[in-house]
């Protein structure tokens, strides 16, 4: 077959989310920011969001997010993500609004507003991305950081004894009566990337349903902060994080297993 004929019979089968921007990110090799945002963008598409939607984002490598998507956001100050999203989502309810935080934004100097956007079961859905690590402001600890793993603040490695032990920030939400889906998911491999769609698929239902507080917690890679290359990071985030933080549904009702 000539390449005229083959060009002229070629399916398209893959192409750039229309709420994804054309802007090239500033994330560093193999850091999974760039999938995250990939599968927002599809499923902000996939359920017709684009118009109506507003992302909170954080202070942390995701910082320039607003940057990268075709429609509205606002940036937080450090940790108030959840706040800001619960007073755009009461003034305008008609509104889809997200907030995109990391382990240190959400977990660390933001932890009263997540528990308590979580414990009102606010209707607003936040994907909070875990790397174990504070990725933009030079690799220190982070709220995540695993035992023993070492950080620019524990080069020795995490100590237990002295830093007290990694938070489940899932775990620890899935206690309130309020959230209605938690849920972990990674981005480690090709099916775990489709899990992790599909994850994030739900929770947006979820506030579109009128339900209430979701989250979708997600496993990144961040190569750079680890010392380790990308395929390397892709692998310890398999054998290390995932064994402390399982992945799976962690708090799901009955009416968001049905969206």
């Amino acid at each position: 077959m000539s390449t005229a004929a083959s060009a002229a019979t070629a399916q398209l089968v893959l192409t750039r989310p229309r709420s994804l921007s054309t802007a090239v990110t500033h994330y560093c090799p193999g850091c999974g920011h760039g999938i995250v945002h990939r599968l927002v963008g599809e499923t902000i598409d996939e359920l017709g969001l684009q118009e109506r939607t507003v992302a909170v984002w954080p202070v942390g490598c995701a910082v320039f997010g607003y940057n990268y998507f075709e429609f509205d956001g606002c940036e937080a100050a450090h940790g108030r993500a959840p706040a800001v999203a619960t007073g755009i989502k009461r003034v305008h309810p008609e509104l889809f609004v997200f907030t995109y935080q990391g382990d240190g934004d959400l977990g660390a100097i933001g932890t009263a507003e997540i528990i308590h956007a979580a414990a009102r079961g606010e209707n607003i859905t936040v994907i909070f991305v875990n790397n174990a690590v504070y990725g933009m402001t030079g690799g220190q600890m982070a709220p995540t950081t695993l035992a023993g793993q070492r950080t620019t603040s524990t080069p020795g490695g995490r100590d237990p004894g002295r830093a007290g032990y990694p938070i489940r920030v899932s775990e620890m939400l899935a206690t309130l009566e309020a959230p209605r889906y938690i849920t972990r998911v990674s981005v480690h491999s090709p099916a775990a990337i489709r899990k992790a769609g599909a994850a994030i698929r739900r929770a947006f239902k979820c506030q579109v349903a009128g339900l209430g507080f979701s989250l979708v917690e997600v496993l990144s890679p961040c190569p750079t902060n680890w010392g380790v290359s990308p395929r390397e990071a892709q692998r310890w985030l398999e054998e290390r994080m995932v064994p402390y933080f399982p992945l799976g549904d962690i708090k799901m009702v009955a009416e968001v297993g049905k969206l």
